[in-house]
């Protein structure tokens, strides 16, 4: 009797290829519906406590009450139609008025209803209106106020982060080549200037190019009037940018070059570039190969994040310089105690960095083929 055989298929036959297929694609979903639902549940958590904190537990509704009881309350006084009215009649009057402004505001609903109407509007981008804040046109809609706080601050982030980091990818990069040299020694011993912020730099920065020297103007965006000429216009944003760009990359260069350059020096020392300088390659091919691509994904989620905090802006460097952008938006929200505007430019933050965050994980399986999107 002839023994039977099992025929196992090849692996490389079209049934294992697609068998594969099927078992990787099963896991990047598995994955990615986890990522999401876990990404889902942090950014609603993070909302809900900005919106708590921006109320301050409620306590700013006790704040805008209070204004509204004193306002309606000497609009009356001074109102000369009313002074003559029955004290009982005219404070009638008062509290209907103060109970109409509180149910226009919504302040008539306990807080903790509000707040979940908050983070129900916040999450689907329904951002409402400010409370005390208006765009340039008069307009309350939040949106519309941070579409036009954000093109000054993209100019300002944009153009300080980016020239910080690629400057300081390259520069660390050629010191890890001359380690121990005096342009390294300099670079370690200008680290600690960083611990400054860049609206501390930026305060010098005036006192010495715009109030001193006199080349530089004191803050703002453009000229006043601003130039109608395209390309002066164009230059006077240019000079009125020098400043507050000057003091970002400067608080920050020396140590993000320290950082960088001991990150290279770590990847410089492994067994496999040294065997790569053994065959006699070149450095520039050692550099490529063996020590740029390993940390290609660190320095990809560095610029991945880079970019989404370009949204925030510069809270108080944009103060100091008078720039018309998101951070000096954000600034006044809180004085003003404009939850709407706090809520929303945390919201659009919030969206970005669980978005960058969830595709940098397919990022780094595309510059690393060593990392497999959802395995161990």
């Amino acid at each position: 009797m002839a023994a039977e055989t099992l025929t196992t298929p090849a692996p490389s036959s079209p049934t294992t290829r697609k068998s594969l297929a099927n078992s990787t694609f099963a896991r990047v979903a598995r994955y990615s519906a986890l990522r999401l639902v876990t990404m889902i549940v942090t950014v609603t958590i993070g909302v809900y406590l900005t919106i708590m904190i921006a109320n301050m537990g409620g306590y700013v509704d006790t704040i805008m009450r209070n204004e509204i009881r004193d306002n309606t309350t000497q609009s009356f006084l001074a109102n000369p139609a009313f002074r003559n009215l029955d004290p009982v009649v005219r404070q009638k009057l008062i509290q209907a008025k103060i109970a109409s402004q509180e149910e226009r505001l919504g302040l008539n609903k306990p807080f903790a209803v509000r707040s979940i109407n908050y983070l129900r509007n916040a999450l689907t981008l329904n951002l409402g209106r400010a409370t005390n804040m208006t765009s340039d046109q008069g307009s309350k809609e939040v949106r519309l106020i941070l579409l036009e706080r954000l093109p000054a601050t993209l100019l300002l982030t944009g153009s300080s982060e980016l020239i910080l980091f690629f400057a300081s990818v390259f520069i660390a990069l050629s010191l890890s080549r001359k380690y121990g040299s005096f342009l390294d020694k300099l670079t370690i011993a200008f680290s600690p200037t960083s611990a400054a912020p860049p609206w501390f730099y930026g305060i010098f920065f005036i006192l010495i190019f715009a109030a001193i020297l006199k080349v530089l103007p004191f803050g703002g965006l453009v000229d006043s009037p601003p130039p109608d000429n395209t390309v002066d216009y164009g230059l006077s944003v240019l000079k009125h940018l020098i400043l507050p760009a000057s003091a970002v990359i400067v608080s920050s260069i020396f140590l993000s070059i320290y950082n960088w350059r001991t990150f290279f020096l770590i990847y410089s020392s492994e067994d496999y570039v040294e065997m790569a300088k053994a065959k006699g390659l070149p450095p520039r091919d050692v550099e490529r190969r063996y020590i740029l691509r390993p940390t290609m994904p660190t320095i990809v989620t560095n610029f991945a994040l880079l970019v989404i905090t370009l949204w925030t802006g510069f809270t108080i460097t944009e103060t100091v310089f008078l720039w018309p952008g998101l951070g000096i938006t954000l600034f006044r929200a809180i004085g003003f105690y404009d939850t709407p505007v706090i809520v929303g430019s945390t919201i659009i933050y919030a969206y970005l960095l669980a978005i960058t965050v969830f595709l940098l994980d397919f990022v780094y399986a595309l510059v690393d083929p060593r990392v497999k999107v959802g395995g161990n």
